[in-house]
């Protein structure tokens, strides 16, 4: 057996998220059987006693499980007295009819709802000092155990088989709607690609014009250059010959002067 030792408090465990988890995950795996451990000497006074079976009952129908009262330290006080409050109604209620509080007439009323919870029961007393009762506490585990491999098991299968199907079934819808969004996205980038080519041939002459604008090619500058040297030159000539014919005019008449002086 694995025994596991859950916090005392009845809130902390049985009835928070954690403790849930634990229990559901251990039980849709193992042969799990809840036990209920009951301080049989502090429960002599029939308003505690009827407030652990009220904790047991919670617990019971909070885990669905197999379930076991202890009734420990039988050593100090034997615990044939709660076995008889549980299976006699009417020597419950004598003991009841002593207590004059308020919380004595609320029990009486539930004692009256939790006789099916009794007969439905496993208890046993044992002593966790000198080891009393615990042949009998091991072979009601061993009962619970059997009971769960017959009418737990199949539920808690149940349980996983219809978690795995939710599950896959989730799988399959996500997968599906991200093959439809990945679709949508594919259909649009190619139509954002065709638009894009029939942009550029459309746009291609004014815009290239635009981006080439002042930019000639090498040869085209060479053959440019090429020809504006020669007009320069050519004009520079241009402007220079009448100046020379009148230099030369000009030192024609000087020496025809000179000659003739002479």
């Amino acid at each position: 057996f694995v025994l596991i030792d859950t916090p005392g408090q009845i809130e902390v465990f049985t009835w928070s998220a954690s403790g849930t988890i634990i229990s559901e995950a251990l039980a849709s795996t193992f042969s799990t059987v809840v036990v209920y451990v009951m301080d049989t000497s502090r429960s002599t006074n029939p308003v505690t006693f009827m407030s652990n079976m009220l904790y047991a009952c919670s617990i019971l129908y909070k885990t669905r499980l197999p379930f076991i009262v202890i009734m420990n330290k039988i050593d100090i006080v034997d615990h044939s007295f709660a076995v008889e409050w549980m299976k006699d109604f009417e020597t419950f209620q004598d003991a009841l009819n002593q207590e004059t509080t308020f919380a004595s007439n609320l029990t009486r009323s539930m004692s009256l709802v939790l006789d099916e919870f009794y007969s439905q029961l496993r208890v046993v007393g044992v002593s966790a000092v000198d080891g009393t009762g615990m042949d009998g506490f091991l072979q009601q585990v061993a009962d619970a155990a059997a009971e769960y491999e017959t009418e737990y098991r199949p539920h808690y299968e149940r349980l996983r088989q219809d978690l795995a199907e939710a599950e896959m079934k989730k799988k399959e819808e996500q997968l599906e709607q991200l093959r439809r969004d990945m679709g949508d996205v594919a259909m649009d980038s190619s139509h954002v690609h065709a638009n894009v080519d029939e942009q550029r041939d459309v746009e291609e002459g004014p815009s290239a014009l635009i981006l080439t604008r002042g930019i000639i090619d090498e040869e085209d500058e060479e053959v440019d250059s090429d020809t504006d040297d020669l007009d320069h030159q050519k004009a520079e000539e241009q402007s220079e010959e009448p100046a020379f014919r009148r230099y030369l005019e000009q030192r024609k008449r000087k020496n025809y002067t000179t000659t003739t002086n002479e």
